[in-house]
């Protein structure tokens, strides 16, 4: 069988067959991965595409999983997490770091040398990787701002930089999402800083999101973009959809713009409470809330 020969093929990487990826997602739910790879290093992912390109294989990439919906019937082909790959070095007022390396990690890094301005970041709970991806932002500040280029893998197996002109970002959005690229490393471009006062500015962050955001429950944050001139949380409260539930996911409590696992929901759960979210504040407001969470994977076969 093709999945267990890569096994064979490559013992040094450490490849998992038909995982439940429900183990990785922060939401702790999500259907099966064929195959999940856990690259150590940019050959063990150039090796992994080889093998997907020669044999015809779809492949997903995964980073810390944070604000992501894996459906419940999981994920064909080779799927691979690059949290392994989480190495973080600075030079001067640069802080580089490897794709699967926390974002937040990177925020601790930039603080220890006296290093401002990627604060905003504190309590981002994604990877360096998904970050570009995304370009992520919280409290007025967003990757575009500190991130002056990236290495990627393109489809083609080449390693190749983009600067920030190349990287194309824009609200939820970077260049790599449509170019099918996978991010290897990221530079982040900091001012030096007074690093009790930067360590002050992330304790305030982190305090104010957690009096603000339901951290105690599994989610996959912030599900929503923010639609021009709204924000999503208010209008779906403003909707009376806090605490609507459809099996073990609802609409948190704490914060209308988070739909938090209350009891073993399962990805279609989610789905379905995104989509009644959806239609009830088109039909209230006229509004049309688009996801911000990345949605991937098949849905579970019917019986």
């Amino acid at each position: 069988m093709q999945s267990k020969t890569i096994v064979n093929l490559y013992p040094e990487i450490d490849i998992l067959l038909d995982e439940p990826l429900s183990k990785y997602t922060h939401t702790l739910t999500g259907g099966p991965a064929d195959i999940l790879a856990f690259p150590k290093s940019i050959k063990e992912c150039q090796t992994l595409l080889d093998y997907a390109n020669d044999h015809l294989l779809p492949v997903t990439v995964v980073g810390n999983a944070s604000n992501l919906i894996v459906k419940d019937g999981g994920i064909r082909g080779m799927t691979m997490i690059l949290t392994k790959m989480n190495k973080i070095t600075s030079h001067e007022n640069l802080v580089v770091a490897d794709a699967g390396a926390a974002l937040i990690d990177v925020t601790k890094a930039a603080q220890a040398n006296s290093l401002t301005g990627v604060e905003f970041a504190a309590g981002i709970p994604g990877s360096v990787g998904g970050a570009v991806f995304m370009n992520a932002g919280a409290y007025g500040g967003e990757i575009e701002n500190v991130v002056t280029g990236a290495e990627v893998l393109t489809p083609d197996n080449q390693i190749i930089h983009l600067d920030h002109k190349q990287l194309d970002f824009g609200y939820r959005h970077c260049s790599v999402q449509e170019n099918h690229q996978i991010v290897i490393s990221a530079t982040f471009s900091l001012e030096t800083g007074v690093a009790d006062k930067i360590q002050k500015q992330m304790d305030h962050l982190n305090a104010l999101r957690a009096s603000k955001q339901p951290l105690d429950l599994p989610s996959c944050g912030s599900v929503f973009k923010r639609p021009k001139g709204y924000f999503a949380g208010k209008l779906i409260h403003d909707s009376g959809l806090q605490g609507f539930q459809i099996g073990g996911a609802q609409v948190s409590m704490k914060h209308a713009g988070f739909i938090v696992n209350v009891d073993g929901a399962t990805a279609t759960d989610y789905l379905n409470v995104i989509a009644h979210v959806q239609k009830t504040v088109f039909n209230k407001f006229g509004v049309h809330l688009e996801t911000e969470v990345r949605i991937i994977g098949e849905n579970p076969k019917s019986d």
